[in-house]
């Protein structure tokens, strides 16, 4: 039951009706009996900076943020954590205090969605794509330890930019290459993270780029793209006998993650797990 005691957190975006967000979380605000609510808002380019200091003004205590604000919404926040500001992208927000923070906990729900399978310390890691969610894996798979990395892009020339901004602020084994290349590369390699959009619903069918005869069994796969469940790559792994991770569940352990900071409490994989059963 909504009250004049209950605390909002929601969703800002554009468009937002796809959002599965609100499922997961108020499933685990009843769940825990936590007195919150998650409401998504259509927010368009223009009514950005309005849309901040009204939900500031309303006490709404935090907001996800996602497409097209992430980058944009920065200049109207007070602090970054440190993922935010190696990302340079935002996906959370904190009001509290009458100070706006912002947090990126994509990179961390990517982590412990691997962390399920396989330990990435040391390892070395393939990131297909060169945007901003191959930016957000990529600093934080390599503040959790990675060994060494290699970004893969149609467009060479971004990966190369992603590579460098790497290097600029981690020290270590980073290279660019051609999309193409990763076929002699994947034998060497311990993870492959697709970040590109390559088979997400309608477009199942679409052949991946990396097939099962360049994959090997003690390879770890995972793909972004969550609906379908199984996309036509992880398909693919799991011909080769390699271990494959649905996108779902970078999604669930993101949302996780920001309901620990709007809350201060750790919530269930199966609460969120199950608010999805039925949606895909």
């Amino acid at each position: 039951m909504i009250t004049g005691k209950t605390n909002v957190v929601g969703l800002i975006g554009d468009p937002i009706e796809h959002s599965l967000s609100p499922l997961m979380h108020n499933a685990a605000f009843l769940e825990l009996g936590l007195d919150y609510v998650y409401v998504p808002y259509r927010v368009s380019k223009e009514d950005l900076e309005t849309s901040i200091k009204g939900a500031q003004s309303l006490n709404i205590k935090g907001l996800n943020v996602t497409i097209p604000h992430k980058t944009a919404i920065i200049k109207f926040l007070d602090e970054l954590d440190r993922s935010s500001q190696l990302i340079g992208a935002v996906n959370t927000v904190k009001f509290e205090d009458n100070i706006i923070k912002g947090y990126n906990t994509d990179g961390i729900g990517l982590v412990r969605a691997l962390e399920e399978v396989t330990s990435i310390k040391n390892k070395r890691v393939v990131i297909t794509g060169a945007g901003g969610a191959a930016r957000a894996a990529a600093f934080q798979i390599l503040l959790e330890g990675a060994g060494s990395m290699v970004i893969a892009n149609r467009t060479v020339n971004n990966a190369i930019t992603l590579r460098d901004d790497i290097l600029n602020n981690f020290k270590g084994d980073v290279e660019a290459v051609d999309l193409g290349q990763l076929k002699t590369e994947l034998k060497d390699v311990d993870i492959l993270i697709d970040t590109t959009p390559l088979g997400m619903y309608p477009n199942i069918d679409e052949n991946p780029v990396i097939t099962a005869e360049y994959m090997h069994s003690n390879l770890t796969v995972f793909d972004m793209v969550y609906n379908p469940l199984k996309t036509s790559l992880l398909i693919e792994a799991d011909k080769a006998g390699a271990k494959s991770v649905s996108g779902i569940k970078m999604l669930i352990y993101q949302g996780i993650e920001s309901f620990q900071i709007w809350t201060g409490i750790k919530p269930s994989v199966m609460s969120f797990q199950n608010s999805l059963k039925d949606k895909l």
